[in-house]
């Protein structure tokens, strides 16, 4: 199938309101291809994401739980985190592994690249696929992370994912897309 031609807006006015760590936004006024003048876009830059999708040698799936404060509530997730400056997303995403889970090794692969919301998100999530991971670390979460590790059966996955259990749609798109390519 052939990409869509690019429509982009032009830019009239950009203005920075925030430049924190985790809160960067700006506000533009934009007009878009048809001559239409937006008065306020707001864009959020945010540095790239990786998720793993991490299966060990007997075949069950690494997952965590945490409390999500936006949320009030924990949920299960897949191992997750920021690509730093400098490093590759596979890089992070092996580090994000054993930092957050003590798990590593295993064959990997890039699995899938997604955008949070494309409208307004200027980073990308990757998806890796990690298999054949065991135990080789212990545990080494932010000050801030309570996580908790999982070793959980595709069943018992498939069943969190169809009662909506796992909340964080950048990681239930990718638990859905491994399993339509992975019947049993």
């Amino acid at each position: 199938m052939q990409k869509p031609q690019n429509r982009p807006f032009k830019v009239l006015e950009s203005e920075y309101l925030s430049h924190e760590p985790w809160f960067t936004v700006r506000r533009e006024r934009v007009q878009t291809p048809s001559g239409v003048v937006i008065p306020a876009w707001y864009i959020f830059e945010f540095p790239d994401w990786v998720n793993v999708i991490a299966l060990t040698r007997e075949g069950e799936f690494v997952m965590i739980s945490q409390y999500r404060h936006a949320l009030g509530d924990t949920r299960f997730e897949l191992v997750a985190g920021v690509v730093e400056q400098g490093e590759s997303p596979l890089e992070a995403a092996q580090r994000e592994l054993l930092e957050e889970s003590g798990y590593g090794g295993g064959e990997w692969r890039a699995f899938m690249t997604t955008s949070p919301n494309p409208a307004n998100h200027t980073n990308r999530v990757y998806t890796f696929l990690a298999v054949g991971v065991e135990p080789i670390a212990e545990q080494q979460p932010e000050p801030s992370e309570d996580i908790r590790v999982h070793l959980m059966s595709r069943e018992q996955v498939e069943e969190l994912l169809s009662e909506d259990e796992i909340m964080q749609c950048l990681h239930s798109a990718p638990l859905w897309r491994y399993m339509a390519e992975n019947p049993l």
